[in-house]
């Protein structure tokens, strides 16, 4: 059965922009927190805040630490981490992305407002009149929406096809998998994508066997993100490295959308 929709097109990490009327209005039951959460607007118009105010607001029985450059949460069932520079956050075991990095601002950690309620089981909405809403939910992310079988085979294709190539590379190989999962022309399970064989054999390390080596743990990360909704490479269904390939049959008969690392990717 296909990934749910909702799975394909998640962004945690979409844009919250706010018009002039609205920008300065963070509300947590009842009180706005935009000031003391030191909430603004960065690129691609994401709204970042202060990780300590909000998880203080939407889950109070968790204590915030700063321990060896990354920032804990812990508490009720909780445990959440959060090291500046990365493009990520985890929390119990989940990955959620954060594609202009967590940040460090006047000695407090920064991250986007709606990764953030995510991570803690909140929800976040938006008006014209009210601005920024955060409802506190049960404190605790929900569970993953996908399998271990989903992530065992997503993290060895991608660590099989991409080691070697930046995080955005490896999200991208993710992405272009479940492009096809989500696409009526191929098989509607990331296992039978990887196997697919209507054509001839789609993917290289299925063919040479490295689809069974264990993974290493940047690609079992990329994997995480990419099924909990991190995208790259937009609708692309295809990649290739020309440089390790004579087949150019993708290149000379399908619309050129990126480059990233050594491959190039098409749709």
């Amino acid at each position: 059965m296909k990934l749910k929709q909702t799975l394909l097109g998640l962004a945690l990490t979409a844009a919250l922009v706010l018009p002039a009327s609205a920008a300065n209005v963070l509300e947590v039951n009842g009180k706005n927190l935009w000031s003391q959460a030191q909430a603004h607007l960065v690129e691609g118009g994401t709204t970042y805040v202060s990780l300590r105010t909000i998880t203080e607001a939407l889950a109070p029985n968790a204590a915030v630490s700063w321990e060896n450059g990354t920032a804990w949460v812990r508490g009720s069932g909780l445990t959440l981490a959060a090291r500046p520079g990365d493009q990520w956050l985890t929390v119990n075991g989940r990955a959620l992305y954060i594609p202009y990095q967590v940040r460090l601002e006047n000695g407090r950690t920064m991250v986007p407002v709606r990764v953030l309620a995510a991570a803690l089981g909140g929800q976040v909405d938006w008006s014209a009149q009210v601005g920024v809403t955060l409802t506190p939910g049960s404190g605790t992310p929900g569970a993953p929406a996908y399998t271990e079988d989903e992530l065992y085979w997503m993290s060895r294709i991608i660590s099989a096809e991409s080691r070697g190539e930046p995080l955005l590379g490896k999200l991208a190989v993710g992405t272009v998998v479940l492009n096809r999962v989500a696409s009526g022309e191929f098989p509607d399970t990331i296992y039978d994508v990887i196997f697919d064989r209507k054509w001839g054999i789609q993917f290289e390390p299925v063919a040479n066997g490295t689809i069974y080596n264990e993974p290493t743990a940047e690609s079992v990360l990329a994997a995480k993100l990419v099924l909990d909704g991190a995208r790259a490479a937009g609708d692309s269904l295809y990649f290739l490295a020309p440089e390790l390939t004579d087949n150019h049959w993708t290149m000379e008969n399908q619309t050129y959308v990126t480059t990233i690392g050594c491959h190039w990717f098409y749709k």
